[in-house]
């Protein structure tokens, strides 16, 4: 008599499999993807940004500064990522000098431009104002020393990463216990509410003070209503560069905000005794929370591309003469002046007689 065996399969098994199927699909092509145009936009930023149009503004020179940043970003923080949950790289959770160094790192490559655009938005708000003292707080100075301050002032912050990571049970992560749980609070805050809440705040304080300033010129009578045109008016260049900001701004706060809620729900259910598939379920969810993270900042160069024609047209100005090898076209200012300079000489007379 032949008997048949019906094996029995679990489907939280399948689920699991199922889940991190889905996380190293996503590694492997998702963020190969955000790697190369993350790179190529880091580089045009940096170009296009350098260019005598934006002279010597501090905005632009913290767009640079953040654009540098990323760059670094893409190819440690993402890229290590990218191996370690796309192609099984796991060499994070042997080695501990890596272990260290690598989350070291990646702890400061994605703060630090994320705080350059906080000081941009802060920078907007200063040369917003109608006061002049804190007009001068925008300046290149103040902007150089900030941007220098910065990467000092995270490379010390983070040397707790130096000290406190370990690898338990096979993966490296920050040190079990009452300063695990402080971390992920720490990280929660620094990482996600804190920076969103300042670009909210210097955000909208910097729309009141274009607001206040536009009320002002409408209220003025009509004997001071040229001169204050002349005082309250803002370049075309400030005006691009703030929507330029605000609409980062607006793309950050969307997709960074998932990372600081799962971190917070980490920190609360770190001492929960977890199932297979859950694990693998927070897994996946707390990778896909950093994949928007780099894909925002892959989307810097498309956003400054969309909100700025002063910016598409430097950029293109770029591909002509620096890859195209053709002659520059004058820009909008240089033409302008021409025209002033024209009508203010008047036309040239000839020199002989008729």
């Amino acid at each position: 008599m032949n008997s048949t065996s019906i094996t029995a399969t679990d489907p939280q098994a399948d689920l699991t499999a199922l889940v991190n199927l889905l996380n190293k699909t996503i590694s492997q092509y998702g963020l190969g993807l955000i790697w190369f145009i993350g790179n190529l936009g880091s580089i045009f930023n940096c170009i296009v940004f350098s260019q005598p149009a934006y002279g010597k503004s501090p905005c632009a020179m913290y767009f640079i500064a953040s654009s540098v940043a990323q760059f670094f970003t893409f190819n440690f923080a993402l890229f290590t990522r990218m191996l370690q949950f796309g192609y099984s790289v796991n060499a994070i959770n042997v080695y501990l000098y890596y272990c260290k160094f690598r989350y070291y790192f990646f702890y400061i490559f994605v703060a630090i431009p994320r705080y350059y655009i906080i000081m941009a938005s802060i920078d907007r708000y200063f040369a917003s104002s109608r006061n002049a003292l804190r007009r001068q707080y925008s300046s290149p100075k103040i902007a150089l020393r900030l941007i220098i301050g910065t990467v000092i002032f995270w490379c010390i912050v983070y040397i707790q990463v130096l000290v406190f990571y370990e690898i338990n049970n096979g993966s490296c992560s920050y040190r079990p216990g009452s300063y695990g749980i402080f971390f992920s609070a720490y990280i929660s805050i620094d990482s996600g509410a804190l920076p969103l809440l300042l670009m909210l705040i210097f955000g909208l304080l910097t729309v009141r003070n274009i607001h206040l300033t536009k009320k002002r010129i409408d209220a003025a009578p009509t004997t001071n209503a040229g001169q204050a045109k002349k005082d309250g008016k803002m370049s075309k260049k400030d005006v691009q560069l703030h929507r330029m900001l605000a609409n980062q701004i607006i793309l950050f706060i969307i997709l960074n905000l998932p990372n600081p809620c799962y971190l917070i729900y980490s920190s609360v259910t770190i001492n929960v005794a977890k199932s297979t598939f859950r694990k693998a379920t927070e897994t996946f969810v707390s990778n896909m929370t950093y994949v928007l993270i780099y894909f925002g900042f892959s989307l810097t160069f498309t956003n400054f591309f969309i909100s700025s024609d002063m910016y598409r047209r430097e950029f293109f100005q770029v591909i002509r003469t620096k890859v195209l090898r053709r002659a520059a076209t004058p820009s909008v200012a240089t033409v302008q002046t021409t025209v002033a300079v024209t009508t203010i000489r008047g036309p040239r007379q000839n020199d002989g007689a008729d």
